[in-house]
């Protein structure tokens, strides 16, 4: 909340707020396989996550993921675009509607992306709205510039009570690409200086089965149906920010939470911002400008029941981290030419890209001891690729409820 009671309005493709990403983490319990994009209708997307045509367990699972990192990380729609191609091409997916062509392509992810991306901030807003107790909505026009919807044009400032019938049918999104937003207010006067106009008239036909300006489908409100379930998974999240990209999946069925964990690893993107992220750091980048925490996806079952098996301590909900101190570290310790001495070579940048790839598919993870500065426990995990190891060390961080990289190296074979 602003400092006057109002919620804040973010930016609707960018930095995601607690609840929009509630909202969407509160989906991935439910994954629905369809076939068109009809065929879950309306509030029933509050409860579940679906992509038209996508049937299979584990595409599904891939491209929920996708879409998760986009809403709750607030990933552009390029790494998005990216991280598509990777899924389908790994699960052999054809006959999806856009196939066969880059236009084809772009419009559908652009679709995927902007849908999840509207109907998440739109249902976050609804929590935020209820829980300010605002008793005036005024509606914001959004549309594209260069095609914008008259029937929206006309609604811009429309204001009416907070219980008004209008708001159940034209809360928006009202329709693909639809980008309009509601602000809240707590009297008449404040929605005149909002841009709101409490004499402006709804529209005609407004609770008519034909509606005007809301496409087929559309005509609800995204998140009404479990608005106070994610107000509450939302203030979870407060305290600590750096942390949103894993809350609430403690809800989240184990096995489903290891698939999530393990499609998270692979996606594309997520190796580029493990790279992009150790070369921030070793070009100087000032740290207060760089995330505290880089996550690489929560540890799974296996890796819980590894960790409590060689060192006694329960991890449940742990992630995988980079910070700034552990690329540090690794460039005094292992970023030199001694490192030929020890058989070893360099590390760069580039090799924080495996990272992913080995905590998904390396062997078990290693008592590998105490750390000698904070006397944390330590374990490793190793992964050979042609004639090179790669040996990563993670430090558990009870506090933090992370296990954060503590050193790395590359081991060469002779």
């Amino acid at each position: 909340m602003a400092d006057n009671g109002q919620p804040t309005l973010r930016p609707v493709l960018g930095q995601p707020f607690a609840e929009q990403v509630a909202f969407f983490r509160n989906k991935l319990g439910n994954l629905v396989p369809t076939a068109r994009w009809d065929d879950i209708k309306r509030d029933a997307h509050d409860t579940g996550f679906m992509v038209a045509g996508a049937a299979k367990a584990d595409l599904l699972t891939d491209l929920a993921v996708a879409v998760d990192r986009a809403v709750s990380e607030g990933r552009g729609l390029g790494d998005f675009r990216k991280d598509f191609r990777s899924i389908v091409e790994r699960n052999g997916w054809h006959g999806w509607t856009g196939e066969g062509t880059r236009a084809g392509e772009r419009w559908r992810t652009r679709t995927i992306y902007q849908t999840n991306a509207m109907t998440s901030y739109s249902a976050g807003r609804l929590a935020q709205l209820h829980d300010g107790g605002f008793d005036f909505w005024v509606y914001k026009h959004n549309d594209s510039v260069r095609n914008p919807r008259p029937e929206h044009q006309k609604l811009d400032g429309l204001t009416l009570p907070a219980k008004h019938p209008f708001w159940k049918r034209y809360y928006p999104p009202n329709g693909w690409g639809c980008q309009c937003y509601v602000i809240g207010a707590r009297s008449a006067a404040g929605a005149r200086r909002l841009g709101g106009d409490p004499d402006k008239q709804i529209l005609d036909g407004w609770d008519a089965d034909d509606a005007p300006g809301i496409d087929e489908g559309w005509d609800y409100q995204p998140g009404a149906r479990v608005a106070q379930t994610v107000t509450h998974m939302a203030e979870k999240s407060r305290a600590w920010p750096y942390e949103i990209a894993k809350a609430y999946m403690t809800g989240v069925p184990e096995l489903l939470r290891d698939q999530l964990a393990k499609s998270y690893r692979a996606l594309p993107s997520v190796a580029d911002d493990s790279r992009r992220y150790a070369q921030r750091v070793l070009r100087g980048d000032n740290p207060d400008q760089l995330p505290a925490y880089r996550t690489m996806g929560l540890l799974t079952a296996g890796d819980v029941g590894q960790v409590h098996q060689i060192k006694d301590i329960a991890v449940d909900g742990y992630d995988y981290a980079l910070d700034v101190s552990a690329v540090r570290h690794v460039q005094r310790k292992h970023g030199g030419k001694s490192e030929h001495s020890r058989g070893q070579r360099p590390v760069t940048a580039e090799d924080y890209a495996i990272l992913p790839k080995l905590l998904n598919d390396a062997g078990p993870l290693i008592d590998a001891g105490l750390s000698e500065s904070t006397n944390s426990p330590l374990v490793r995990r190793e992964m050979t690729v042609d004639n090179e190891t790669y040996v990563a060390v993670f430090e558990v961080r009870r506090k933090r409820k992370m296990l954060v990289l503590q050193t790395f190296y590359v081991r060469v074979r002779k």
